[in-house]
């Protein structure tokens, strides 16, 4: 059995990295699109307890499991990654796409302009990261352990030495250096302010 929500993490290979929290996969609760497609799970927004009218960032996965137009969220910067899965074809108004699996990387666009979506094969599971400004992200596969700002490691494999299972987010001591983490080992977000 897994521990608990705030768990310490492991020393494993002699490097230490301290979470304030840690969010498991296995205790988020999906909730259905409004169109059926797919499904959600907000892991992290700031203000806590915020809507999507008034969030001012968001850490989310989904399941997407059909074709389909996204949501059109005002002011906002989206990033996806895909975690697992098919392939994720992405079309834009202006004729430019996006074709996404599992080795891209995460994939930033306007969540105020229509993106129409194409499930290639298997069901999808991403990781969204939503801003509004003052807020910036930065998300990429792997780390330089020299990050700044708000920073969280998306696991996308068990990571004893971080005390992470696949799918589990931590969130970095904000004095704690950044682990040094290979692109088959995490996504790594950061959030900034302007």
């Amino acid at each position: 059995m897994r521990p608990g929500k705030r768990a310490a993490p492991a020393p494993d290979t002699g490097q230490l990295t301290v979470f304030t929290e840690i969010h498991r996969a296995d205790e988020r609760r999906f909730s259905t699109w409004r169109n059926g497609g797919g499904q959600t799970a907000e892991i992290l927004c700031h203000p806590d307890g915020a809507g999507f009218d008034d969030f001012g960032w968001r850490i989310s996965t989904a399941q997407v499991a059909a074709s389909g137009p996204f949501s059109i969220f005002p002011d906002v910067t989206r990033s996806l990654t895909v975690i697992t899965g098919g392939q994720l074809c992405l079309v834009f108004p202006d004729g430019r796409t996006a074709l996404l699996d599992d080795r891209s990387s995460p994939f930033v666009f306007p969540g105020d302009i229509s993106c129409d979506c194409t499930l290639i094969g298997p069901a999808v599971l991403d990781l969204n990261v939503l801003v509004r400004p003052p807020f910036a992200c930065t998300v990429t596969r792997g780390s330089t352990g020299e990050e700044t700002g708000l920073r969280f490691v998306f696991a996308l494999r068990d990571l004893p030495a971080q005390g992470l299972y696949a799918h589990d987010l931590g969130r970095l001591l904000d004095a704690a250096p950044s682990p040094v983490l290979t692109r088959e080992d995490a996504v790594m977000v950061t959030i900034s302010a302007d």
